[in-house]
């Protein structure tokens, strides 16, 4: 597989003067391995799947102390940048793969009483200093990553600016919703993520796109209600938790949305090491070298921040061997049937519900601030055309998971534990949204507000059965009188 890699010399760049900063193409072909920069790194997520599959890790850049604390543990000999915004060009090495996980609240079309865009806009956002670089350095491929919210934020003008951007320089850019879920790992995570690869739409395709279509999951709410118990301490969960979030160590009543671990009379939070296995990394991953200083309080905050802020690692180690199997593929000339055809022949998942747009058409009112459309969860960009479709957020063949089996096998002390102040809060605003609780999760936090030790009904139910509903939970309106009688002096933020 070396000497084919080396064979092949398949990573040619246009020749450039090293004023530019970029690489000669005697410099680009003589890897016999995939060469890796990790932008907006966070701890290391694209990182550690890159590495998985035999590429090496160049240069990261990430302003987060903590976080570069953590990356620093993992890569003390790669260059580590800080601050995007203030990079000089030729710091950064060549490298065929750049990944970045940009931030969602930087990606926006006009600020301002008469509204910017564009690189030379007053407002600059990350995104656009990202394609700074890209344009002085022109790497093969970009792998972007996001929240989902991405496809309609302003309207959905961002998400055509972004397209529009990068294939102006170049790039075919395909994108696809994954959830993190369906790859094993097990939780409900769905993000966007975008391939661009520059002067190959057949390759940006297959970055993410099988020849199949994508499996079709069944009742995805019955992961999230039908419970699994752990063997060695009794806890309680469902079978597919919620989304790994970017928040604190700290306990609220506001708190109903989070993922949590159940007992007879008492509820958790995850701990970081389970919240790391959640992500895909292995227990202790997020915690930093022996030179970061730590607070007094601990590292627990900064640890669930960073690992609600990485990306799902399984989800990218998929797509990193696509990529890396798309590099090997031998060159191709772009086929005579054009893209428009073509396209959906190698992407089966682009056949459902497509839609083809034009640049040419919608950028005039993007750019006016007037376009307002709702991109679907798929598609490909190439030149002045779109195609986009439906597709299911799982590759072809799921890998299943449990959250039960990234549980610590010992019971956490007392601090990962709930209040009763707390259990109180949970219940009331869980009531007066009409949120179904987790049966299990529900008992317990009612035994706990009642101070009483009344266990849950039996567990341990044949695999896949869902638990029913708690026998005492009263009607909405008298839980909700019941739950603010016994817990009127609770304090809310604890």
């Amino acid at each position: 597989m070396k000497e084919e890699f080396e064979s092949m010399q398949i990573f040619r760049t246009d020749s450039s003067n090293e004023e530019s900063g970029t690489e000669s193409v005697a410099d680009d072909h003589s890897y016999n391995y995939l060469r890796v920069v990790s932008l907006f790194a966070g701890i290391g997520g694209f990182d550690k799947a890159f590495e998985a599959i035999k590429s090496t890790i160049v240069a990261q850049c990430e302003l987060d102390p903590f976080c570069r604390a953590v990356l620093k543990k993992h890569w003390p000999e790669v260059p580590l940048l800080e601050d995007i915004k203030t990079i000089d060009p030729k710091a950064v090495p060549f490298a065929h793969i750049w990944t970045a996980g940009f931030p969602c609240q930087d990606v926006s079309l006009a600020r301002g009483k008469h509204g910017r865009s564009g690189l030379k806009g007053h407002h600059t956002s990350l995104f656009f200093k990202l394609m700074e670089l890209v344009e002085a350095k022109r790497p093969k491929v970009i792998l972007l990553e996001n929240v989902l919210g991405l496809l309609n934020s302003h309207q959905g003008r961002d998400f055509a600016i972004i397209l529009r951007e990068l294939t102006k320089h170049g790039y075919a850019v395909s994108w696809r919703m994954l959830n993190a879920r369906y790859f094993g790992t097990p939780q409900s995570r769905s993000r966007i993520f975008m391939v661009a690869w520059r002067g190959d739409y057949r390759r940006s395709i297959t970055s993410l796109f099988e020849k199949v279509v994508g499996a079709k999951p069944g009742q995805g709410r019955l992961g999230f209600t039908t419970l699994s118990t752990h063997k060695k301490t009794n806890a309680i969960v469902p079978e597919i938790a919620y989304c790994v979030a970017a928040t604190s160590g700290r306990h609220t009543g506001n708190d109903w949305a989070r993922s949590y671990i159940s007992y007879s009379d008492q509820v958790r939070r995850p701990t970081a090491n389970e919240s790391e296995r959640l992500q895909g990394f292995p227990p202790g991953w997020s915690m930093p070298g022996v030179d970061y200083r730590p607070p007094a309080r601990g590292l627990d905050s900064e640890r669930y921040r960073a690992v609600g802020n990485a990306v799902a690692v399984p989800v990218i180690s998929w797509i990193a061997r696509r990529i890396e199997q798309s590099f090997y593929k031998a060159e191709s000339s772009q086929g005579r049937r054009g893209f428009l055809v073509e396209a959906p022949l190698i992407a089966p998942d682009l056949q459902r519900d497509t839609k083809a747009l034009q640049f040419d058409a919608i950028m005039p009112s993007v750019e006016a601030g007037k376009f307002s459309y709702r991109w679907k969860g798929c598609g490909i960009a190439w030149g002045n055309d779109i195609i986009e479709a439906a597709t299911a957020p799982a590759p072809s063949q799921i890998v299943p998971s449990r959250f039960v089996d990234v549980l610590d096998d010992e019971v956490p002390d007392n601090r990962y534990f709930l209040t009763a102040n707390a259990a109180t809060g949970i219940l009331r605003r869980a009531d007066a949204v009409g949120r179904t609780l987790f049966p299990p999760m529900r008992v317990a936090l009612e035994n706990m507000v009642k101070g009483g030790t009344q266990e849950p009904p039996e567990p341990r139910q044949p695999p896949g059965e869902k638990f029913a509903k708690s026998s005492i939970r009263a009607p909405g309106a008298v839980q909700r009188k019941y739950i603010k009688r016994l817990g009127g002096g609770a304090n809310r933020s604890l």
